[in-house]
């Protein structure tokens, strides 16, 4: 997919509001999906969480995290967490908008925000949150045939998550599901 595709159907639907507040008994959060404009095509920069953290340890995922206090909206609550997690300031990203919100098993309800990330982006991982940061092609991740369901029991009901391999990677749960819904908004 090339970055004017992209564009133009990720701007024709419409976005969520960043100034939404949590559900009922759900924690707000947001979360960044960073495209970085390549030669060879769209790439989508994920993370594999430190493996020493207590929740979610050494899962992909995107940068972000819970709204703090003086956070404006959620979407400076995804550029400040990307910016304590990967060392990108703001001034980096282009906000291109916002997909519908996800709540987690771990009781968040996170907006996911589409950012267009400067290819030439600065790394720093902060080590107590981030072990890892690498590019996934968009057009790898989007392909619904890479897709793979995984149904099992939880709480006395069958639940599906989706996960998605790439290289010695596997991209599973809220981050497959965020990906999932990318897919399906800016489909053709």
């Amino acid at each position: 997919m090339e970055l004017s595709a992209l564009l133009t159907r990720f701007q024709l639907q419409r976005p969520a509001p960043a100034h939404r507040l949590a559900s009922p008994g759900l924690k707000p959060a947001a979360v960044l999906l960073p495209i970085v404009p390549r030669a060879m095509g769209l790439q989508l920069l994920l993370t594999r969480r430190s493996r020493h953290l207590r929740h979610h340890a050494g899962q992909i995922s995107f940068p972000g995290g819970r709204q703090d206090p003086h956070d404006r909206d959620l979407i400076e609550t995804a550029l400040r967490e990307t910016d304590e997690e990967l060392g990108i300031p703001a001034r980096q990203i282009q906000v291109l908008g916002t997909l519908n919100p996800l709540n987690t098993v771990s009781h968040f309800e996170v907006l996911p925000v589409l950012g267009l990330l400067n290819p030439d982006y600065p790394l720093t991982l902060s080590p107590d949150e981030v072990e890892q940061a690498f590019e996934v092609p968009l057009q790898h991740l989007l392909n619904p045939t890479h897709h793979i369901a995984l149904t099992f029991p939880r709480q006395q009901h069958l639940h599906t998550v989706y996960g998605i391999p790439w290289q010695q990677h596997f991209i599973w749960g809220a981050t497959a599901s965020m990906i999932r819904q990318l897919a399906q908004h800016i489909a053709p």
